[in-house]
């Protein structure tokens, strides 16, 4: 009933459709939205993204107040055609157009020096714009009827698990956006991969879907940033998810890695602790593991030969946790073959580092 009751609620416009029958009438009207300074939430391959016009100040502002997002965090532009770069981006270098043009439309955020055009508001203040070409088409459509530039963070309040339906996205913004398009849940459930391409070799500043092995194959050297897993609040965001704590649940969240022996029965130890204490204690797991745990709430991400699944399924079950009202969370770690570093970092950012390490005897938390 929470999507129902949530909707009683929300005073901003709803309009439901699918990816393969996009309603265009619905998308004009929401693209005349964002092109008169509103904000529109909308889906897409990724996760969902809170939208307004990129090259308005004001509709960025905007966008920091209704996620409570700190201003020195930028914002991705989002566009419907390669061609759109050339207005936003001063200088694109080969390297990125070998990879635009195997990558996009698709999870892939690139970040070249911004044109003049593209206000401080919408990137931070930096000198630099991320920019990516979403491959769901609604979102492709949306984008055209707005103009072809619309600045979209995730559709969550800062710090909160992104949304990967509109459901999350009524339940943190409600009256803070203008219209909420529900294409129904995402595909891939985790954000874009980010690269940095005012550097060289390019930067990755956040892992997503597209990984560092698939990037090197297609381009050449790509690095990792060491700012990725940085526990330091110092780091000045370049991107997204760099800075300030991220994707997180209410309760306390500590990842417990190890065998999966090792890891299953130090989660399970730990529970056995919580409950005694009077806690109600939650657990994410993967359905190899999850009768393995006597006490405490049982979430599985799903079978850990599974990834894609894994991924989709980490926010849903995030912002369970917090429906359930536990006070403490232990995960499982899960360091899959593609998308096992973006995967470990949302939740090490969920976490705020809390790591344990259950094949040691003196855990470091």
């Amino acid at each position: 009933m929470l999507q129902a009751d949530a909707e009683v609620h929300c005073h901003a416009k709803i309009m439901r459709m699918t990816e393969a029958d996009p309603d265009e009438a619905a998308l004009r009207e929401a693209g005349a939205i964002l092109a008169a300074g509103g904000l529109v939430a909308f889906p897409t391959e990724t996760v969902y993204g809170l939208g307004g016009n990129a090259l308005d100040p004001e509709a960025s502002r905007r966008i920091y107040a209704a996620k409570g997002r700190p201003s020195d965090n930028p914002l991705i532009v989002h566009i419907a055609s390669i061609d759109a770069l050339d207005r936003i981006a001063a200088e694109v270098p080969e390297t990125a157009k070998r990879l635009a043009s195997q990558c996009w439309p698709g999870p892939l955020t690139m970040i070249f020096r911004k044109r003049e055009i593209v206000p401080d508001e919408t990137t931070g203040g930096l000198d630099s714009v991320a920019v990516r070409f979403p491959s769901n088409r609604i979102a492709s459509l949306l984008i055209r009827y707005a103009g072809g530039y619309v600045a979209a963070p995730s559709a969550n309040t800062s710090g909160r698990p992104s949304p990967t339906t509109a459901a999350h996205v009524i339940e943190d913004l409600r009256d803070a956006v203008d219209c909420i398009i529900d294409g129904g849940p995402v595909e891939i459930g985790l954000e874009s991969t980010i690269v940095d391409f005012t550097v060289t070799p390019p930067v990755i500043l956040r892992p997503g879907y597209i990984n560092q092995e698939m990037l090197t194959e297609l381009i050449g050297t790509v690095d990792m940033d060491p700012g990725i897993q940085s526990e330091s609040e110092n780091i000045r965001p370049k991107a997204p998810g760099m800075k300030y704590r991220h994707y997180a649940p209410k309760a306390e969240l500590t990842i417990v890695s190890g065998t999966q022996k090792n890891a299953a029965e130090r989660i399970a130890a730990l529970v056995h602790e919580q409950i005694k204490a009077g806690r109600k204690a939650g657990i994410i797991c993967s359905d190899e593991t999850k009768e393995m745990y006597p006490e405490g709430t049982v979430w599985s991400l799903g079978a850990r030969t599974e990834e894609t699944q894994i991924a989709a399924h980490l926010y849903g079950i995030l912002r369970a946790c917090d429906t359930a009202g536990v006070d403490v969370i232990y995960s499982e770690a899960f360091r899959t073959p593609q998308l096992g570093d973006a995967i470990m970092n949302r939740l090490t950012k969920a976490a705020g580092h809390r790591i344990i390490d259950a094949d040691e005897k003196d855990e470091q938390i």
